[in-house]
Order: C-alpha cells, then sequence, then structure tokens
C-alpha cells in the first residue's frame, strides 16, 4: 500500500486549544495540531495565518508552526544543521528574537546561542560554522522585532517576568509609541 503524503504551508484558523507545547487550529472544521515556540502568544478563538513545516518520519508525522514566513525560513535552515532536530529548533524561537538569532549567528555570539535550551558549545560552534553569512532578516522585520525587545526588557525592568510579558506582545499595537506601548502592556498585565 502507497502512503500519499500531504504537505501544507500555512493553515488560516481559529485558535482551538492551548497546550504547554502547541496550538490546535480549527481550519473549515478540522483540528490541527501545531507545534508552535510559545503557545501563550495565541489567544483562544482569534483566528491567525499559521506558516508550518511539515516534520516526517518513518514513526512521526508532526507541524511546526510560526507567525512569521521569516521565523519559518530560519527554522528550516536551523534544522539543516547537523545535530539539530525540529524540537531544538522550535525552542530557539520561544526566547529568542530573529534578529538576535540571526545577528548571534553573522557574529559568531557562542555566548547567545548556548542560552538556548538544549544548545552546547558544540552545537552552538556547528549553527555558526554551517549558516555564518546564509542568514538575514528583512530590515523592516528587525526594526520590529528590535523594538520588541525594547519593549521586553522595559517590562523586565519593571519585575515582569518574561513568560508573562511574551503572552501580551501578540496584544500590542506595534505602530505605536514605546511609551505608549509600556502604558498599553501594564494595562494587560494587570488585569
Amino acid at each position: 500500500m502507497k502512503m500519499v503524503i500531504v504537505m501544507y504551508n500555512y493553515f488560516n484558523g481559529k485558535i482551538d486549544c492551548i497546550n504547554s507545547d502547541s496550538i490546535v487550529v480549527d481550519v473549515n472544521g478540522i483540528g490541527y495540531q501545531i507545534y508552535v515556540p510559545n503557545p501563550f502568544s495565541y489567544q483562544l478563538n482569534e483566528n491567525y495565518k499559521i506558516f508550518v513545516y511539515n516534520h516526517i518520519r518513518e514513526d512521526e508525522y508532526s507541524l511546526y508552526g510560526f507567525k512569521t514566513i521569516e521565523e519559518k525560513e530560519l527554522f528550516m535552515k536551523l534544522i539543516n544543521v547537523k545535530g539539530m532536530g525540529p524540537k531544538v529548533a522550535s525552542g530557539i524561537f520561544a526566547t529568542g528574537s530573529i534578529s538576535g538569532i540571526v545577528d548571534a549567528i553573522n557574529k559568531e555570539n557562542i555566548l547567545y546561542l548556548t542560552k538556548f535550551p538544549k544548545i552546547g558549545e558544540k552545537l552552538a560552534r556547528q549553527i555558526i560554522l554551517d549558516l555564518k553569512g546564509k542568514v538575514q532578516v528583512d530590515t523592516e522585520y528587525v526594526n520590529e522585532d528590535n523594538n520588541v525587545e525594547e519593549l521586553i526588557s522595559v517590562l523586565e525592568n519593571l519585575g515582569y517576568k518574561t513568560s508573562e510579558i511574551r503572552k501580551i506582545i501578540p496584544n500590542i499595537d506595534k505602530s505605536k509609541t514605546l511609551e505608549d506601548q509600556v502604558k498599553e502592556a501594564l494595562k494587560l498585565l494587570l488585569k
């Protein structure tokens, strides 16, 4: 019997369930479980476009999801690094910004890369060896990413936990000034 594998590029659907490492997206009445770097950055019953990577092995078929095509593209490059599986690569995006990751690779910042779960010095060196000079980020995305990192830094300095902050980040209007973003974030954090 021949097995047919369907490849997906993205899903447009409503978040039906949020788990510790994944979300379930309802697309026309079908629930797809997608492993995402930060499930709590999604809101239940809200619609999202999620870019997916289909991870297929003899005994496993999993979907890994990302909010932007840039994240997915960097993830695809990371999983081609020797010793890097999709779970470890996905974990990088849970705590690191895309511009920070790219910058660390291109500047050979081993210390930055080893702060991520399950990445030791050997794997960090392999990432740099395989990807240095081969990864970059759209400048428009970098600016937004840097603004988000600046906002997170301000909120952390005010005593909030990174995990709490990352849950509310998707709900903040990134076109506002940093001061207005901080005010908006504080309202959400105090709810």
